[in-house]
């Protein structure tokens, strides 16, 4: 299966980005600015635009993965209310690129791609339950369950950010917006200030530590799986947060648990590409 190639694309707010997939290595990346505030037809075109120069430079493709992010009816490939493209209230995605390409067609949201990618090309392989954690602005998890990724009934499995969390919610607490939103500050300028050793970032790290342990405490009551690969901006200040991380993951009530469990931090990169791609390998298993 991993010798297919596949092109993976990945849609974003303001960019549509694609590469052909092939045992694990990119091809060049094809990129296009999309029209986001545009009607439905213009983000499409957009998107064949990238498609059509991969499958002009790579012919012998067999199938497309595309990741996006909003809920999807994954059966159909039907995307329902794209984050940031207001015309994308429901889109037959699936069936417009099969029928132009003639290809077989993988649609999912941004947080399974990642999930997906890293249990066949990256840390996650060789298990059989793990947990991709994205860590950006907002906290979205994609889940492998027995060698296989469970999206659920609504493809809405993993939404860990949306528990209610002490003042709000948890993607405040246990992400970048922890510092943009909960404290008012921005992100970047305490990582760097914490790469030079200042205690107050520093310490603000240790707080989101405790945050992220209690992210990670509800993702093993909910999955107890074998592992737990941290994505997302936030995953490159780990060594700032990791010692009050597991701080609070050691409260967690079952210590064997605790014992077993492996927390990694992605080192894929174009992980999004490679994990849309990756939709076609778990179709097959």
């Amino acid at each position: 299966m991993t010798d297919v190639k596949i092109i993976g694309v990945d849609l974003g707010a303001t960019n549509v980005r694609g590469a052909v997939v092939y045992q694990g290595q990119l091809s060049a990346i094809a990129a296009k600015r999309i029209r986001s505030n545009g009607p439905e037809e213009h983000i499409l075109e957009d998107i064949y635009e990238v498609i059509d120069e991969l499958t002009e430079t790579h012919p012998d493709v067999q199938a497309i993965g595309i990741g996006v992010p909003s809920i999807v009816d994954v059966a159909e490939g039907i995307v329902y209310d794209v984050l940031n493209i207001p015309s994308w209230r429901e889109v037959h995605l699936k069936e417009a690129l099969q029928n132009r390409y003639n290809l077989s067609t993988y649609v999912n949201n941004d947080a399974n791609c990642f999930a997906v990618g890293e249990y066949h090309y990256g840390k996650g392989q060789g298990t059989n339950s793990m947990i991709g954690l994205i860590m950006g602005t907002g906290l979205g998890a994609g889940v492998i369950i027995n060698k296989h990724l469970y999206s659920g009934h609504n493809c809405g499995a993993g939404e860990f950010g949306f528990f209610p969390y002490r003042d709000s919610l948890l993607e405040y607490h246990a992400t970048g917006s922890f510092f943009s939103v909960t404290k008012k500050l921005d992100g970047e300028e305490i990582f760097n200030r914490a790469k030079r050793g200042e205690p107050e970032a520093l310490e603000l790290y240790r707080e989101l530590g405790l945050h992220v342990g209690y992210a990670i405490k509800m993702v093993m009551y909910t999955f107890d799986p074998e592992l737990i690969v941290l994505g997302g901006s936030v995953r490159h200040a780990f060594p700032y947060f990791q010692q009050t991380m597991w701080q609070e993951i050691n409260t967690f009530a079952f210590k064997r648990s605790v014992d077993r469990l492996r927390v990694e931090v992605s080192e894929l990169h174009n992980s999004a590409l490679i994990g849309a791609a990756a939709l076609y390998i778990d179709s097959q298993m």
